[in-house]
């Protein structure tokens, strides 16, 4: 059990847990949420014992393992999945003993051990984990360093997940990740079997993957059961409660109050009085509810909207380099009232579409019409580092507004979310969310008909998350979304498009047909809510197919790694056994070694299967 009692913390000065107390037990799958700021990440640091509490204490049972993201992604040669295997300490040791093991104890020993960790299916699962977060067979087999630090992050991610710790402490893990990715997590983290605290402002993610929520407000916590539908809904009557509450005290505090303002002059009253004033002081104040609503979020309105297509695409080729076009022969139209969500696994085009739909990338060949004046607005998070870190809201308004009066760019400063000081407040001194909203508000400052999102939510807590949404739903012109997070895209997009294999498609299904296809496709077991299959094509193009011989190669050649890998294995077993006398000078010895030989037998049987199976595959889809 997670023992949380009595803890304070604080950081800079600033009291951010005040007194807290939390029990979590064993196995249970915990989402941290609180507004930003909250003190979430600095909970996560002093249950890993990075910072000290001020006061109360952490305990965590004496033999538990405590696993998070690495702050840093890996960066050397070593490929993805020797990464990822590595990220499990005891079994990567025990492997390197066994390699030169020469007592045949201490064989036995290690075969046993390695077998109740069911180490010979480690690669399995390893590559089932890359393969969900996005990485294919070919490049699980690459070095990391070849690979962006988003996708690095990720290699961190899988090897987090692979080593099962103990209690797992997540901190926003879908901000490296695409829908696709995201997907998979969800699916994953509900089937995590041990504990498990994830930091996270994604809706769905908190529905569906865990079964608890702790809330980290106005320094205290308190657990809820159950998904966020269900804290949202039991918070609000809580909160009612307490606000009657705090009615009902404030209104006996004036009773006592009055009594001893009448009656204290008097000395036939003056012992009631004294009572009273004694009363009151024992009086615990109840909390009052402090509201916390978080501002809303405003496009302004386009001046007038342009006849339709506002934006028309026609057998576009464009990219970087001419020779490796990122999307071929794109045809597409985009009119004042759509809501698309762009789809699709990171890496096949999707900014690259959004930035030739903004004007800022060229076609290699092919047309692109604008509408005559068509504003367009274009929100990305890379844009974040290009905002001036000495300057501030205020001077990032007065730029684009070089001749207004002080009092119209105070005005535009506010109907942004900074008004009063928080408008002269340094760039560098803004939170996450804030910096993200000053950049919503300068990419739309002008008024677009067309307004293009990419990845806006990542430094958005929940509520400002279904700010958004309400802005993204109230705007008149149209709106194009590239986002991980589901609840967006299914408040807001009425139009889906696939981004893959070089090519822009329209999508029939919603978003719950998109998540059994990915799902299905990374090799996870659907939940019986998913299992009401569309009937499958029999035809198989040519590219999957190719695709498909690929991986079977490689499941070939790794299941005769691994019959290679076993069969030394069984020759040391089988040497130390066939030791004189063994079985009745050390029978305890004996009867261990035989365990562990019918263990490794086991695992050949499999391994040898598993070349059976990959090689009648491959040879029925050679033909």
């Amino acid at each position: 059990m997670l023992s949380i009692t009595d803890i304070s913390i604080r950081i800079a000065g600033r009291l951010l847990i005040d007194h807290a107390t939390v029990q979590i037990v064993p196995g249970a799958r915990i989402g941290l949420v609180g507004r930003n700021g909250a003190g979430k990440s600095t909970l996560f640091q002093a249950i890993r014992g990075e910072i000290p509490t001020e006061s109360g204490q952490i305990a965590l049972p004496p033999r538990w393992r405590v696993g998070s993201l690495a702050q840093e992604a890996p960066n050397g040669a070593e490929s993805l999945i020797d990464v990822v295997l590595a990220a499990d300490l005891e079994r990567a040791a025990l492997l390197r003993e066994a390699e030169t093991a020469q007592d045949p104890h201490r064989i036995a020993d290690i075969q046993t051990r390695l077998t109740d960790i069911d180490a010979h299916s480690a690669p399995a699962r390893a590559a089932a984990i890359l393969s969900g977060l996005g990485f294919s067979t070919a490049d699980q087999a690459r070095a990391c360093s070849e690979f962006s630090g988003g996708w690095r992050m990720r290699v961190a991610l899988a090897a987090t997940l692979f080593a099962e710790p103990d209690l797992l402490l997540l901190d926003e893990p879908t901000n490296y990740l695409d829908l696709e990715g995201t997907l998979w997590l969800e699916d994953h983290l509900a089937r995590y079997p041990r504990t498990m605290i994830v930091v996270s402002h994604d809706r769905d993610l908190l529905e569906n993957s865990v079964d608890q929520i702790l809330h980290l407000d106005r320094s205290k916590l308190t657990l809820y059961r159950g998904g966020y539908s269900s804290f949202e809904k039991q918070r609000a009557a809580r909160e009612l409660l307490d606000a009657k509450q705090v009615k009902r005290q404030e209104a006996e505090r004036n009773r006592l109050q009055a009594f001893v303002d009448r009656f204290k002059a008097k000395a036939s009253k003056a012992r009631q009085a004294q009572s009273r004033v004694k009363m009151l002081e024992r009086m615990e104040p109840i909390a009052a509810l402090v509201t916390q609503d978080v501002r809303e979020i405003v496009f302004p309105e386009p001046s007038k909207l342009l006849s339709p297509p506002i934006i028309a695409v026609n057998d576009v080729t464009v990219g970087y380099e001419t020779e490796k076009p990122v999307l071929n022969r794109v045809t597409l139209r985009i009119d004042n009232d759509d809501r698309i969500a762009l789809l699709g696994q990171n890496g096949n085009g999707k900014s690259t579409l959004v930035k030739l739909l903004a004007g800022r990338l060229a076609p290699f060949s092919g047309h692109v019409t604008r509408a005559d004046k068509l504003v367009v607005g274009y929100f990305a998070q890379h844009q974040l580092d290009e905002l001036n870190e000495d300057g501030t809201p205020y001077s990032h308004i007065r730029r684009l507004l070089p001749d207004a009066p002080e009092a119209k760019v105070r005005a535009r400063a506010g109907a942004i979310g900074f008004s009063a000081a928080a408008a002269d407040t340094p760039v560098k001194n803004l939170s996450g969310g804030e910096k993200a909203r000053l950049l919503l508000g300068l990419a739309t400052f002008f008024g677009p008909q067309l307004i293009i999102l990419d990845e806006p939510t990542n430094h958005l807590d929940i509520d400002s998350r279904a700010a958004l949404a309400e802005a993204i739903n109230e705007f008149p012109g149209a709106v194009i979304m590239v986002s991980h997070d589901r609840y967006l895209i299914d408040a807001c997009a009425d139009r889906l498009w696939v981004v893959a294999d070089r090519a822009v498609t329209p999508y029939d299904g919603d978003l719950d047909d998109y998540r059994r296809e990915v799902l299905s496709a990374r090799g996870l077991r659907t939940s019986p809510r998913d299992r009401r299959e569309k009937p499958q094509s029999t035809e198989t193009p040519r590219s999957k197919t190719t695709v498909g011989q690929t991986s079977l190669r490689q499941k070939i050649a790794d299941a005769e790694a691994e019959v290679e890998r076993i069969t030394a294995i069984i020759a040391k077993i089988d040497a130390a056994l066939a030791l004189p006398d063994i079985f009745t000078r050390e029978p305890a010895k004996a009867a261990q070694l035989s365990k562990a030989r019918s263990a490794a037998a086991q695992a050949l049987q499999r391994a040898e299967d598993e070349w059976l199976m990959a090689s009648s595959s491959l040879e029925a889809a050679s033909g």
